[in-house]
């Protein structure tokens, strides 16, 4: 795992007036915990924004460089951007030994286009994006990426299926989908329905009334 060194500085000013005269300043508030315990410290936006683009969401180490001499090794837990101008607000760090194990996210990437997507025309399901993991803080993959190019209509790739070697424990149910590819859909045609022949109901032949005075003649008779 790789390991990107940030220049830090224990920060004595707290608030969120002083945290706008530090971003003003063009330096990023920040906080580091440890077992329960915060450390405030402040770290120069420059550096902050490179470490957050380079990495791009993956998991890598940081020795926090302390101007005093110190250093720390963390990883990022999370960060705050401004949404409208998309500025660095803050961020959170936890500090970890390198002789003890810790659990964290990462995230899971695919590679290849599935067969029963590129020659039966399945439509790709991504249902996993990340999964947990336990390991000592040098052996966590930045991330985890797999082949999903022979997966046919109906197939899934499960948690399970990964292997991440001996020094890295999977903590995620091992039966949870990570991809699946699955048949397109298909339109419905409403089935015909024939109509109904029309009945033509008989005509009433109407009589003369001539005709009708006969017939009153002929029964009187």
């Amino acid at each position: 795992m790789d390991t990107i060194t940030i220049t830090v500085e224990k920060r004595e000013e707290t608030g969120k007036g002083a945290a706008r005269s530090l971003r003003r300043r063009k330096i990023i508030p920040a906080i580091l915990y440890r077992e329960g315990k915060s450390l405030p410290i402040k770290i120069p936006g420059k550096e902050l924004t490179s470490f957050i683009n380079t990495t791009a969401g993956e998991q890598v180490m940081v020795n926090l460089q302390f101007t005093d001499g110190e250093n720390k090794f963390a990883l990022m837990k999370d960060f705050q951007v401004e949404p409208i101008k998309r500025e660095l607000l803050h961020a959170d760090f936890f500090e970890v030994s390198l002789t003890e194990k810790v659990r964290v996210s990462v995230h899971i990437t695919t590679a290849g286009e599935p067969v029963g997507v590129k020659r039966d025309g399945g439509i790709l399901q991504n249902v996993l994006r990340e999964i947990e993991v336990e390991c000592l803080p040098d052996k966590i993959p930045g991330h985890i990426k797999v082949d999903i190019s022979r997966l046919e209509i109906g197939d899934s790739l499960y948690v399970r299926d990964l292997d991440l070697g001996e020094d890295v424990k999977i903590l995620t149910d091992p039966d949870e989908v990570i991809a699946n590819i699955i048949a397109p859909a298909v339109e419905e045609v409403a089935p015909v329905v024939e109509a109904a022949p029309e009945v033509t109901e008989p005509e009433l032949i109407k009589k003369s009334k001539k005709e009708e005075e006969g017939e009153g003649e002929r029964e009187t008779k």
